[in-house]
């Protein structure tokens, strides 16, 4: 072992003492660098050792903030590839979420015909036009005696597409087949009924201005003081099962009457 004069063990200790108090790092006790002076400790080794935990903790530091630059970065792609999604989706909304837009602005319609319904004496409907398409009134029958009140209503037509074998191997999303009627949505108002105790009721007539019977008339009478009103729908199959969203009921002076047509399976 080599032996070292009391001056250059007293100039290595000196400049330990001084690094250490200069670069604020963990304060090693006199007695400890005493101990690996006597013990023949190469400090120059030991620095070079420091040097290089140093240079491996900055590269660590460099290492974490590139994945969190990544992650950020990682993020913001998704976020503009949601934001995307959501336009596509808002210019072609699935069934399911197209129904809950229809039945909110339901909803909104029959609050605001129950605020006007004590100034407005006549049934002239005025709301805001919707984007679901609407079943225009046939006809509007008073009673004789006394002069009917046309009643208010709102309603929809459910459209859709088929994705059959055929639908689906000539049409694709972009470019989609014709949509066909799946059912309606009507809802009558009736406030002011001179007896409470009958309810609202409709019928299906034959149209005698189908001439392949594509087309029915279904009409609404309620009693005094509003008269009859008719619509021209399709003529097809309803589909009675509440779980495919049929209902019919008269609560609050409203009349609901929701259906869907059945729809047929083929298998071989």
């Amino acid at each position: 072992m080599a032996t070292r004069s009391y001056s250059s063990l007293r100039r290595i200790l000196k400049n330990k003492l001084k690094k250490n108090s200069t670069t604020h790092e963990l304060f090693i006790w006199k007695k400890k660098i005493l101990r690996d002076l006597a013990l023949g400790t190469d400090f120059e080794e030991a620095d070079d050792e420091e040097t290089r935990i140093l240079e491996r903790k900055a590269e660590i530091e460099k290492l974490r903030k590139r994945r969190e630059e990544r992650a950020v970065r990682k993020a913001q792609r998704e976020e503009e590839a949601e934001a995307r999604a959501r336009a596509r989706a808002q210019k072609d909304l699935p069934e399911s979420e197209r129904e809950e837009e229809e039945d909110r602005s339901m909803l909104i319609a029959v609050v605001k015909e129950q605020q006007r319904r004590i100034q407005e004496a006549m049934g002239t409907r005025t709301r805001e036009e919707e984007d679901a398409e609407e079943v225009k009134l046939l006809e509007f029958q008073s009673h004789d005696g006394y002069r009917a009140k046309k009643p208010k209503y709102t309603n929809r037509v459910h459209t859709g597409y088929v994705w059959n074998k055929y639908n689906s191997t000539h049409y694709d999303h972009d470019n989609p087949p014709p949509k066909f009627v799946k059912g309606y949505k009507f809802d009558i108002f009736y406030p002011d009924l001179v007896d409470n105790t009958k309810v609202p009721t409709y019928t299906l007539e034959e149209d005698k201005d189908s001439n392949n019977g594509d087309t029915c008339i279904i009409r609404f009478r309620a009693g005094p003081p509003y008269g009859e009103i008719a619509f021209r729908i399709v003529n097809d199959d309803w589909d009675y099962s509440h779980k495919n969203g049929f209902k019919c009921t008269f609560e609050g002076g409203i009349l609901r009457l929701y259906f869907n047509f059945k729809r047929y399976f083929y298998r071989r």
